[in-house]
């Protein structure tokens, strides 16, 4: 029972020894916080967590900036204007060079649609143009503006036995944006594990400031009965100083304890985003989730959630979208097709009166007769690539499956170590309490009420560590599998964005 009222005052005696801890700050308000509340604090304004959010826009708009390349492009070119005055040296038919004054101006205006053939890596375009000349110098009966154009044009930019990147890009990609989906959700879990550490430390501080403070406390008031026994001749000078030593032991303890509360509370303020003025008081977990976590169902879990699983099949296809590009650098081969008409008039309307037609077809080949052995060697590098990948892969695989493994039974014992040290705790302030109240009729020595009061301290810091053992392991649990085993529940859905 003095366990649990321990817990219940622990706050509130913080408070009330808060003034002798942090002069600077009497004046701000105390906040409350229990883990749960600490936790999401930290997930939705901590600066840790605003970087995970910022990091999952980027790579939100990385995403819809991939999607756009394969959506039709409605393009503007052109040249408005181009105008040129110099003196130009024209070459005669009898090879002499004259130099003729030049004032002309060109606009040139071309708008086309472009869609990827994502299957072929190709480009298919439909397009028109017109251009317009000026010559500024033209004589009287001279025509000083000319127009010509395309009304329109079909052609086909198509690589032949060539690294097709939208074809890979279409199967990477989509893994790597889920991969980022997921990677938020386990940073926000990795941020619970942060904070709950740094509460812990804060509370073990807390803790630890309660402790010293009360054996302080005690140790003045055992001076105080050793002095008087001291006056009376019922006991020795030797141990009239030994417990003044105590004393002294104990100021020094309460001062370390009280730096150390002031360096776990800005480490709290920091992390979390608060004022680091800030008082904060921590209110202690009341209860611990009983809840059941299979391993199995773990490790399965694990697979169909970690962003580190999708990445497994993500590097895969990496690997052999390396190969795939290596291969399409053997041979270069490139098929430029286009159709449509053209024309050339003195007006702007008379360019689409009867255009004439206008073809091209242009076959390009490059292919390498003698390298020594590069293509050979390039091929032989990215295969031998894909396959240290996969071998890798297949280990990362089986150290993936064994660390869900040891985090599983971890937990399971660290559950069951709380009860262990929980009672251990009520019995050590137990035998202490007794102990004292014997010291005080004279039944019991001085060196064993300090064995009592060093055991009574020890299990009490025993059982807290414990705990953020626990809650450490509980959120550690929750960011390697991405579900929720206390409500049961998914921490991520992939078909949300």
């Amino acid at each position: 029972m003095k366990y649990f009222c321990f817990r219940s005052v622990l706050a509130v005696s913080i408070l009330l020894l808060g003034s002798s801890v942090f002069t600077e700050t009497c004046a701000q308000d105390s906040v409350s916080y229990t883990l749960q509340e600490m936790v999401q604090r930290a997930k939705d304004r901590s600066p840790a967590s605003l970087r995970a959010k910022t990091a999952r826009e980027n790579r939100y708009w990385q995403y819809r900036q991939f999607k756009s390349n394969y959506n039709p492009q409605l393009r503007l070119t052109g040249t408005i204007p181009a105008y040129s005055q110099a003196f130009n040296n024209v070459t005669q038919p009898d090879g002499t060079i004259e130099f003729r004054p030049v004032k002309q101006n060109l606009v040139d205006l071309g708008l086309g649609l472009q869609q990827v053939i994502s299957p072929t890596g190709g480009m298919v375009s439909i397009n028109t143009s017109t251009s317009r000349f000026d010559n500024f110098l033209a004589g009287d009966n001279e025509i000083q503006t000319r127009w010509s154009g395309i009304p329109m044009n079909v052609s086909l930019d198509q690589p032949i036995f060539a690294y097709n990147p939208y074809k890979w890009d279409k199967k990477i990609m989509p893994l790597l944006f889920e991969e980022s989906k997921r990677e938020f959700v386990e940073e926000s879990e990795q941020i619970s594990m942060m904070v709950t550490e740094l509460f812990f430390n804060y509370l073990i501080a807390q803790v630890n400031f309660e402790i010293a403070t009360q054996n302080l406390k005690n140790t003045e008031q055992i001076f105080g009965i050793e002095q008087k026994r001291y006056d009376l001749g019922a006991t020795f000078e030797d141990e009239l100083l030994q417990v003044e030593l105590q004393t002294l032991q104990a100021k020094q303890d309460l001062a370390k304890a009280k730096l150390d509360l002031e360096s776990s509370s800005l480490a709290v303020n920091s992390f979390i985003g608060l004022n680091q003025a800030a008082n904060i008081l921590l209110i202690p977990p009341s209860e611990v989730p009983e809840f059941d976590v299979d391993v199995n169902e773990a490790i399965e879990y694990a697979f169909q959630n970690r962003s580190e699983a999708l990445g497994f099949d993500r590097q895969l296809i990496e690997a052999e979208a390396t190969v795939a590009e290596a291969k399409g650098q053997r041979m270069q081969m490139n098929l430029r097709a286009s159709y449509g008409y053209n024309n050339a008039a003195f007006t702007l309307s008379d360019i689409y009166q009867n255009p004439n037609t206008q073809a091209l077809v242009n076959l390009g080949i490059s292919v390498p007769i003698l390298d020594w052995g590069r293509n050979k060697s390039r091929m032989s590098i990215a295969k031998a690539n894909q396959q240290f990948v996969e071998y890798t892969v297949e280990q990362e695989t089986i150290n993936f499956e064994q660390e869900i493994f040891t985090k599983v039974r971890n937990f399971l014992m660290i559950r069951e170590r709380i009860n262990v040290t929980r009672k251990s705790d009520e019995v050590a302030e137990k035998r202490y309490q007794i102990a004292l109240n014997r010291y005080q009729t004279g039944n019991v020595t001085v060196t064993d009420l300090n064995i009592a009061q060093g055991q009574k301290d020890d299990n009490k810091r025993a059982y807290y560590n414990s705990l953020k053992e626990y809650w450490m392991a509980y959120f550690e649990l929750r960011a390697l599998t991405l579900y929720d085993f206390e409500n049961d529940q998914l921490l991520y859905i992939p078909e949300e964005e």
